[in-house]
């Protein structure tokens, strides 16, 4: 792989996590992702195009409105960082691929969740409907269709079962969610993911408790585990497999 690809990765990854940003802060609040164009949050002006570039224009801005001065959150430089790493990580994995395509996808996907979850605690219909047909309509491309929509099927019912058990402590989002990971990637893949969300998921909120940070009624967003748990998966859910059968 070709340190240009690689370049060029990052770059389209960057532009990715733009309009990441975008969803981000456009669907929880029911606004068009389409219209009106980018514009400060604070004094509403239009953004124009040369401090609407990925990541430089927050740099050279400083993180600020160039109009009326006003703070700009970090994490639009954050997503965008994230999103070209991510997908220099699935092209140096896969190459220009059709299974690249897929995971670059979910990996765009799960930025959203990750960020509406953590700022607004919800994971959005918009993100997982959606990413549960793309999810299937890739697999199938990929030959694996079937695979993907059992996955995707036992997943929803997995964790719908501990959404019904838990009395609200596990939300319909979460749900959704599953099933789209479970559509693009298959079984046992997304056993792997799963089950790495469920302890990632703990032990974050274990720690959170300990540090007083959180309280045991308070809830904790679970979107960003089992996007973690799904993005291991991507990459080592194979050398997981592997290395637990020969645990066996």
């Amino acid at each position: 792989m070709t340190g240009a690809t690689l370049a060029g990765a990052f770059v389209v990854g960057a532009m990715l996590g733009s309009f990441a940003n975008v969803l981000v802060h456009r669907l929880p609040r029911g606004e068009s992702v389409v219209a009106p164009p980018s514009h400060c949050p604070s004094c509403q002006t239009p953004i124009a195009p040369w401090d609407n570039v990925p990541i430089l224009s927050f740099l050279v801005l400083r993180g600020r409105c160039r109009h009326c001065g006003a703070s700009i959150s970090p994490r639009y430089l954050m997503v965008e960082a994230a999103m070209g790493l991510l997908a220099v990580a699935v092209v140096a994995r896969f190459g220009l691929t059709l299974e690249a395509v897929r995971f670059g996808l979910l990996a765009f996907l799960l930025v959203v969740v990750v960020w509406t979850d953590i700022e607004h605690g919800i994971i959005p219909n918009a993100i997982t409907y959606p990413g549960i047909v793309l999810g299937l309509a890739c697999s199938a491309a990929l030959g694996t269709g079937l695979s993907a929509f059992e996955a995707a099927a036992g997943a929803a019912a997995v964790f719908l079962a501990i959404a019904v058990g838990s009395r609200g402590g596990m939300g319909g989002g979460d749900v959704k969610l599953a099933a789209m990971i479970g559509a693009f990637l298959g079984w046992p893949a997304v056993a792997v993911a799963l089950f790495l969300a469920v302890a990632l998921g703990a032990a974050v909120g274990l720690m959170l408790i300990a540090l007083r940070l959180r309280t045991r009624k308070q809830s904790i967003p679970f979107g960003p585990a089992m996007a973690a748990g799904a993005l291991i998966a991507v990459f080592a859910a194979n050398d997981l497999v592997r290395w637990y059968i020969m645990r066996l």
